[in-house]
């Protein structure tokens, strides 16, 4: 085990890990869960000008409905006057969806240089590479390609040349260095199941399958990446199935308000640790 894994922020130092050229194991073939509804998704505030911002890009565990994922908790632990936080998450996107559906555009058009991007992907790139719900991606890092008809989506009637879950990673991160923003990777928040250990006891899930590439990307791109996965699993296991069961009241996935609360803690506390220079804009705790 590397001790620390976290990679350091640019424009500090930065040590190649033994990631790069370790094999990526191929992700489970869990499906995604569905999609939260969001009619009721707050609108965007608008952002001070003046101020440096750190974009958050995910999926529904970091934002979904209202006040139920963890980035619309994250604001208040941060010196809002110093920095502004816009949450850009979008409910059931995967990294290849949350491009070719325009969001990532969309992000761009706003982030300026000395801006942050703290991008979370990997729950729905499992997902099916077509049919109804096409917004899965190719396991591994690499410039492997699938030319997949599609018939839904918002490229119904092509045929979509899908790549795989790094090369989709690198495409945002590559984008937002050319605009002068210092892109951050974030690993996955935890699912709500368990299996039993060599001890016998239940232990909670840690990755499900994305660690590995997500390290890689971080290692090829030269930029940092910040482990939540460990955090969050750790105050899980502690607290134990029965105690960690009410924070995920929908599905293994998607948490409470008061869950998502903690993992914004938990992804606080995993910027500290890593000694990133956002972390200066954190609260006291």
């Amino acid at each position: 085990m590397i001790a620390p894994r976290l990679l350091l922020a640019l424009p500090l130092a930065f040590t190649l890990t033994c990631y790069a050229q370790t094999q990526t194991p191929a992700a489970p073939n869990v499906t995604p869960p569905e999609t939260p509804t969001q009619s009721n998704l707050p609108k965007d505030p608008p952002l001070n000008p003046a101020l440096p911002t750190l974009f958050i890009v995910g999926d529904s565990t970091a934002r979904n409905g209202a006040d139920l994922g963890w980035g619309d908790h994250f604001a208040p632990l941060v010196d809002t006057a110093r920095i502004n936080v816009a949450n850009r998450a979008r409910a059931g996107r995967s990294s290849r969806t949350y491009i070719n559906e325009g969001w990532w555009q969309k992000v761009l058009a706003e982030i300026k240089p000395g801006d942050t991007l703290l991008l979370q992907m990997g729950h729905n790139d499992g997902g099916d590479l077509g049919g109804a719900k096409p917004r899965g991606t190719l396991k591994g890092i690499g410039d492997e390609t699938k030319d997949v008809p599609q018939t839904a989506g918002p490229l119904a009637g092509q045929t979509e040349t899908v790549h795989t879950f790094g090369w989709y990673l690198r495409q945002m991160i590559d984008q937002a260095k050319a605009k002068g923003v210092h892109p951050i990777l974030l690993t996955l928040t935890v699912r709500n199941i368990w299996t039993p250990g060599p001890d016998g006891k239940p232990h909670i899930e840690r990755d499900m399958g994305y660690t590995a590439p997500i390290d890689q990307v971080a290692a090829q791109e030269h930029i940092p990446v910040v482990d939540l996965s460990t955090i969050e699993a750790d105050r899980l296991q502690a607290l134990g199935p029965d105690a960690t069961a009410p924070l995920f009241p929908k599905d293994h996935t998607h948490s409470s308000a008061e869950g998502a609360t903690l993992i914004a803690h938990d992804v606080a506390t995993a910027i500290r640790n890593a000694h990133l220079p956002i972390a200066s804009y954190l609260k006291p705790e």
